[in-house]
């Protein structure tokens, strides 16, 4: 599996997991993408107390904290010994927040992006896994409630077994695949003014300090902590209150 996903779909564009220990971008295939260029400027967010919680987090975990980014607008859960980057990279010039969470070890666990312009055509489909899944009402725009997935995707045409199965993690607005096949994943949301993602990648093949042992596919890794973790601080984001 590639040591990161560029997610892609029917209507959508890349977007890189973010920067600190993420290798580069690599395009999935069959999909063309047309993504704006982000430009200088960076603003700043802080850790809100442990017990401040906001709609859409019903209960905030013992020991974890509430982030909130810098513009205001969004919040989310996550464990307290987990740390944020912020800003992870540069925003674009029209506004919008990047941060990355990571553990303690330093692996990246997701990035938030918003004020995202997405643009691509699907060429090419392929078997597809549909792991979790969850509706985020919290976020509903427009009339569109968005999901949580955790997602795969088979490329045949692969000779490396590492390169063969992408598997992701992260929120689409994307209608579910019907069928035996599906686009490249789509890990992004209609947000205001345009769109957002917080997401990441799982790869079964990284062996760097600070993943789960013993954990070689993604059935095993939904049982981990780690992912646990991360699915709780996904799904937990929300408008800031």
């Amino acid at each position: 599996m590639a040591a990161v996903l560029v997610a892609l779909s029917g209507c959508g564009a890349p977007a890189s997991p973010g920067a600190g220990g993420s290798a580069s971008p690599t395009v999935s295939p069959g999909a063309s993408d047309s993504t704006a260029s982000p430009g200088a400027g960076s603003q700043k967010a802080t850790d809100s107390p442990a017990s401040a919680t906001a709609s859409g987090s019903a209960t905030l975990p013992a020991g974890w904290k509430t982030f909130t980014t810098s513009d205001g607008k969004l919040s989310f859960d996550l464990p307290a010994e987990w740390s944020i980057k912020d800003p992870a990279g540069a925003v674009p010039q029209g506004g919008g927040v990047f941060v990355e969470v990571r553990n303690p070890a330093g692996k990246s666990m997701a990035t938030l992006r918003t004020n995202m312009v997405t643009g691509a055509e699907c060429t090419t489909k392929q078997p597809y896994g549909m792991l979790d899944s969850e509706p985020l009402p919290a976020l509903k725009q427009s009339g569109s409630t968005p999901r949580f997935t955790f997602e795969s995707r088979q490329d045949n045409t692969a000779t490396d077994p590492a390169k063969m199965t992408v598997l992701a993690y992260g929120i689409t607005s994307s209608p579910e695949p019907t069928g035996p096949t599906a686009c490249p994943i789509f890990h992004f949301f209609t947000w205001p003014p345009s769109g957002a993602m917080f997401g990441g990648v799982y790869n079964p093949f990284d062996t760097t300090p600070g993943n789960p042992p013993n954990v070689d596919t993604p059935e095993a890794y939904m049982g981990t902590p780690e992912y646990k973790n991360i699915r709780a601080m996904i799904t937990s984001l929300r408008p800031a209150s």
